[in-house]
């Protein structure tokens, strides 16, 4: 059942307007062409809203009740993240929000003839926007759940592209078609994986969430990655295989209600899990007037790796 395509097309622009507003393609607004040609909704052919009660209300594009086809076509193209899979009343899988992901593309500064390797195909929107920039041949993507990579590969075709759609673990990257002069991820990390190191052109550029922000690393080869955090905080689903495990939720008990309800405080806790103490954590962040995410970076030498705070080598540093 095909969706109305005057509403399609309204809240498609309209979709666009609001991302443009953001700035989120300010320094590369080529993206804007591809958010405007690839149709979001071929790739959340349903979702789900939160109802009460916990509850998970289906939204989705076969529903005989035009109003309710309607309400998906206008929250297929709200500029929101979008449940796709939920397993046991746990999102497993999403579609991010829009203007984060074209803030993500835009700092991944692809050129052309770029190779990307995207870790987390969720829907395939993402993958679609990517092939649609630098063509199918350049882009791969992998997700450990066949569910999710054979969904994905549906919904690609769909929209008339067939970058690579590989199942298998995330953490270990996909060796065959590499090199990558570009790695995207979609999941939340808890520290880099080496393989993908390994697997990048000197140069490349590794763009991810770990802890809640967005950190962004050049590589210099394969023992050695560094970089800083953007500005931007971000909020993804963990990253599964590898023994990556979930990201840590630090104690907290006993600190002050205004340290707690700050969104940077809580991302320096969740940066130094596991190596530095709350309170600790407070102190450092008060005495260096509450540094903002861009003073952190990260670095990978060799089989070390830690977070920092304005200078790898500096007096502030945490393993990872």
């Amino acid at each position: 059942m095909e969706p109305d395509p005057a509403l399609v097309a309204e809240a498609r622009s309209a979709l666009v307007r609001e991302i443009e507003a953001s700035g989120a393609w300010r320094d590369d607004p080529a993206w804007r062409e591809a958010f405007e040609a690839v149709p979001r909704h071929l790739f959340v052919p349903y979702y789900y809203s939160a109802g009460s009660g916990g509850a998970h209300e289906r939204l989705w594009g076969e529903d005989p009740d035009p109003e309710r086809r309607a309400r998906w076509v206008r929250g297929v193209y709200e500029d929101v993240p979008l449940a796709t899979r939920v397993r046991d009343g746990e999102l497993v899988s999403s579609s991010s929000q829009p203007s984060l992901m074209a803030l993500m593309l835009t700092e991944l500064r692809v050129r052309d003839g770029d190779r990307v390797l995207e870790i987390g195909a969720g829907t395939g929107y993402n993958a679609a926007l990517l092939a649609h920039r630098l063509g199918d041949d350049h882009v791969t993507t992998v997700d450990l759940d066949p569910e999710i990579t054979e969904s994905a590969r549906r919904h690609l075709a769909a929209a008339g592209h067939r970058p690579a759609v590989i199942t298998g673990d995330g953490a270990v990257g996909c060796a065959e078609r590499a090199p990558y002069d570009r790695i995207i991820v979609t999941c939340t990390l808890t520290s880099v994986p080496r393989l993908w190191l390994a697997q990048c052109a000197p140069g490349a550029r590794i763009l991810a969430p770990l802890a809640t922000g967005l950190i962004a690393l050049t590589i210099q080869d394969a023992e050695h990655a560094e970089g800083r955090f953007l500005h931007t905080p971000a909020y993804f689903v963990p990253l599964r295989g590898g023994g990556t495990g979930a990201p840590h939720e630090p104690y907290i008990g006993g600190l002050p209600r205004r340290a707690l309800q700050n969104e940077l405080f809580r991302f320096l806790l969740e940066l130094t899990a596991g190596s530095l103490d709350p309170h600790e954590a407070l102190a450092l962040w008060e005495r260096e007037g509450r540094p903002v995410r861009e003073r952190f970076g990260v670095s990978v030498r060799g089989r070390y790796e830690w977070a920092w705070l304005d200078d790898p080598e500096g007096p502030y540093a945490w393993p990872l």
